[in-house]
């Protein structure tokens, strides 16, 4: 669309701000915000679901570093081209591989490590993988739809040419090649943080209702954003790489997003047929729970019974005490 419009959404005219020599970006700042509020929502659900007090920090510490390095990865390896070069010819520039604040994690690398780094803090804190999981999935969705603004804030990964009243106006400098300078895009970002929105409640929702469990929670998060992200994705105009399956032509997250989307509804249908009646409420790996430990301390204690219980009862044995003393004042006291 081009002529004298008024945006519906004007280009951002803050990016970040300055403290000494250090930028920061208010891309970083949405990632950040995302965290601490899916962190917030997961505390919340975690210790309602009887999680250790405290655990949520020490499996975080293990997500969260791994969920941002496997988000870089993914990015990198599937939009090569601006850190190898086309065809990976060497032309690239590998010194941007290690700047996020410039944009580029992508979801599905960041939720797989991200996953691998909550298991280790899980067998480290004694829970349950599945039950972090379901507690974590409406927390993670709603990190993402906190941090699709850093899309905004950078004017990145906007749609095709819109006449719809809420287009998005970017700066001329980032306005794609071909494209008239006061032409309005889709804002792909804001259908995301909608869609992810409306998949919290959701969630949030038929938790409370079915009270799901191993892990069926987190398969639904994962079905939810994947149907959000395969129409958003196929309006965004960026350079992506297009993959053919089938004689069809797509960009590469359209078809990862119908793959997981696929993986997730067989795994949600096979826990849901073989787990039926065996869901247990307990966070914890089993022999950890409070109550086992507790019965485990019992038994090792002070108080445990030993070999030589049954001599030692009263009045049982050689050892037992008596009011008699030694048979000869026994004799004396029964003569008297």
């Amino acid at each position: 669309m081009t002529g004298n419009v008024v945006a519906a959404i004007p280009a951002p005219a803050w990016s970040g701000f300055d403290i000494g020599p250090l930028r920061v970006h208010a891309y970083a700042l949405c990632i950040l915000l995302g965290i601490v509020a899916a962190i917030w929502l997961t505390d919340r659900r975690w210790r309602k679901r009887g999680g250790p007090e405290g655990s949520i920090w020490d499996i975080a510490i293990w997500a969260i570093p791994f969920g941002i390095i496997g988000g870089r990865l993914y990015h990198v390896f599937s939009s090569p081209d601006a850190y190898f070069g086309p065809g990976f010819d060497g032309t690239g520039n590998l010194a941007l591989i290690p700047q996020i604040w410039l944009g580029g994690l992508g979801i599905w690398g960041a939720v797989v490590l991200g996953v691998v780094g909550a298991w280790i803090g899980c067998r480290r804190a004694n829970v349950k993988i599945s039950a972090f999981i379901d507690a974590a999935a409406p927390g993670i969705l709603l990190a993402q739809a906190i941090g699709r603004w850093g899309n905004y804030f950078n004017q990145e990964l906007f749609g095709g040419p819109t006449t719809l009243p809420w287009g998005l106006s970017v700066s001329p400098e980032f306005v794609p090649v071909g494209f008239s300078p006061d032409t309005l895009f889709h804002p792909t970002f804001l259908y995301e943080c909608l869609w992810n929105l409306a998949g919290v409640a959701t969630l949030l929702l038929l938790d409370r209702k079915l009270k799901l469990r191993n892990g069926r929670l987190f398969l639904l998060y994962a079905m939810i954003y994947t149907a959000g992200r395969v129409w958003i994705e196929m309006l965004r105009i960026d350079t992506a790489e297009q993959i053919t399956i089938l004689g069809m032509t797509a960009r590469l997250n359209v078809w990862t997003s119908i793959l997981v989307f696929i993986l997730a509804l067989v795994l949600f249908l096979v826990i849901g047929r073989y787990r039926r009646g065996k869901s247990s409420d307990s966070v914890y790996l089993p022999g950890h729970g409070p109550a086992e430990e507790d019965a485990l301390v019992g038994t090792s204690g002070s108080d445990a019974p030993t070999a030589n219980a049954a001599t030692d009862a009263p009045g049982v044995g050689p050892s037992a005490p008596t009011d008699a003393g030694t048979p000869a004042e026994a004799k004396k006291a029964s003569e008297n």
